[in-house]
């Protein structure tokens, strides 16, 4: 279950062959999907295997607090991970961006995961491409700045969570496609809904070129719990169709 879950999110540890074990920070990530298509589970469930692989804290932004902590997996519970995932609010742009440039004087360990749920909110107060350009180029910036502080071999990780739109919103087909440029590897969700009382998930990781594309499916049981396993071939393909004003979703 955990090196799915690392894989899905594009996070986690790589070992190379002959060598010692090095701990790695996967590129950032772009995780988009429409309303309720399960991209906070996700971080969160990202932010608990972070806190739970012995390195730094993990940093997880959003414009207002969670109404209920998503459960995910059984380390959900674990008041050790939890203590390691650090929430922050900043209610606006300006104290997001007033957040980030002050990340160099923060004390105390370096965050091992940046996360950010719902950039979508932060940037509809600002909605010239240059401002998204800023926005998305400073999270890398301090995503970077992290992973100096916390040394070779490790690194801070970085997953952004963006809501899509309906089809035929032209703007959020800009907003993507700029953002792109920033974010090559991307994990797109799909909400499917199998039978009553079933919550399923259809995400598909695309790498931006380090590697194959991958379809996995993410259930929700009853008791919360979530089970990753590889999406049924026959299945077919989950389009990623990045020119797509739906956000690639079919």
């Amino acid at each position: 279950m955990a090196e799915t879950l690392r894989r899905v999110l594009n996070l986690g540890t790589s070992a190379r062959s002959g060598e010692e074990d090095t701990a790695e920070a996967g590129p950032p990530l772009l995780l988009l999907g429409g309303p309720g298509s399960g991209k906070t589970a996700l971080l969160f469930a990202a932010a608990l295997e972070a806190a739970g692989e012995g390195r730094g804290p993990v940093l997880f932004l959003t414009r207002r607090p969670l109404q209920s902590l998503p459960r995910g997996t059984g380390a959900a519970l674990d008041p050790l991970r939890l203590q390691k995932v650090r929430f922050q609010y900043p209610p606006s742009t300006h104290e997001l961006l007033q957040l980030l440039c002050s990340a160099h004087e923060a004390r105390g360990p370096a965050p091992s995961l940046l996360l950010l749920d719902g950039l979508e909110e932060y940037l509809v107060e600002d909605q010239g491409p240059q401002d998204a350009a800023y926005l998305a180029a400073l999270l890398l910036d301090t995503a970077a700045h992290f992973s100096h502080q916390t040394g070779p071999g490790q690194g801070c990780g970085l997953i952004v969570a963006l809501q899509t739109q309906e089809e035929g919103v032209s703007g959020d087909a800009l907003q993507v496609s700029l953002l792109q440029r920033y974010f090559p590897a991307q994990c797109w969700l799909q909400a499917e809904t199998p039978g009553p009382g079933q919550h399923r998930l259809r995400a598909c990781l695309d790498p931006g070129g380090l590697g194959p594309r991958a379809e996995w499916c993410v259930a929700f049981r009853p008791n919360g719990e979530m089970t990753i396993t590889p999406w049924p071939t026959q299945a077919g393909n989950l389009s990623l169709d990045k020119g797509s004003s739906s956000g690639g979703q079919p």
